[in-house]
């Protein structure tokens, strides 16, 4: 996966979001519909090309789950470029379905990759907690649980997550990856108008399930089926605990992926695509 475009190519950044209610997630899958399948056929179609380009994205998001600051990139000639520039983004919504839109395609900056010079990723996980539910209008995006949970337990139980850590507790694990990870940000909100309960979720980047995986350790103590430690004491242990529940994908949204100063996207990239350890670990310098 190359930090820049090949020769006679322009490298599009386009940023974009998408209810993922009836997509089987962002990865293009034979026979079912996906956002990444319904952007590539649309570019395809628009552009009148014979040929599929192939988009990378800053995040693939699983089944389910929702984003409004998606970030990928194209890699498209520079003669179908310089046709369509002025007119893409029309034309794409009026190809793509209502679930996905895009809403900006620029020329991207030298070194730019939208997996690898990502700086951060930003989710936001919404829980209501009300004896009578989530209201109608917003549960495609809101989970229900059915017991009260208190914020302040779901707080102090976040402050030791924070930082870089093995998170093998938290993750589906992958062949060949890290499950070292950088968590920026892990804190929980209520809304007093609506009572739903925001959880702000930010890092370098995430393994999969991780996300989930902390939404569901934080609501077993925010109901106080486990004390404020107990995630603590999960990630310290590195390995999967089945006590920890993954909760369903709906209630997730990728919120935001920020980058570096242009003349430090390639650096980004590189680094990012260093095996990670913690320090003292063998290996390690």
């Amino acid at each position: 996966m190359s930090d820049e475009a090949e020769p006679g190519a322009v490298r599009v950044r386009l940023d974009l979001a998408y209810d993922g209610r009836e997509f089987s997630g962002w990865a293009k899958q034979t026979g079912r519909r996906t956002v990444q399948g319904e952007i590539e056929d649309a570019l395809r179609t628009v552009t009148r090309s014979a040929v599929t380009y192939d988009l990378t994205v800053a995040g693939r998001t699983d089944a389910g789950v929702h984003a409004r600051g998606q970030v990928a990139h194209v890699d498209l000639p520079e003669a179908v470029w310089a046709e369509h520039e002025e007119k893409l983004l029309r034309r794409l919504a009026g190809r793509l379905p209502q679930d996905v839109r895009i809403w900006r395609a620029v020329p991207a900056p030298a070194g730019f990759n939208a997996r690898f010079s990502a700086l951060w990723r930003r989710y936001a996980y919404r829980v209501g907690d009300r004896p009578g539910g989530v209201d109608p209008l917003t549960r495609g995006h809101v989970l229900w649980h059915d017991r009260p949970l208190d914020v302040d337990a779901m707080n102090e139980a976040a402050a030791p997550m924070v930082g870089e850590h093995d998170f093998a507790a938290y993750c589906k694990k992958r062949e060949g990856a890290t499950t070292i990870r950088t968590l920026q940000k892990l804190s929980w909100v209520r809304d007093p108008g609506s009572g739903v309960l925001t959880a702000t979720v930010q890092a370098d980047a995430f393994c999969h399930n991780m996300v989930r995986a902390l939404i569901g350790a934080a609501l077993f103590v925010g109901d106080g089926r486990r004390p404020p430690s107990w995630p603590a004491e999960v990630l310290a242990a590195k390995v999967r605990d089945p006590a920890v529940h993954v909760v369903r994908p709906h209630g997730l949204t990728l919120e935001e992926v920020a980058y570096p100063a242009d003349e430090l996207l390639a650096a980004r990239a590189r680094e990012a695509r260093n095996v990670r350890t913690l320090p003292g670990a063998a290996g390690c310098c």
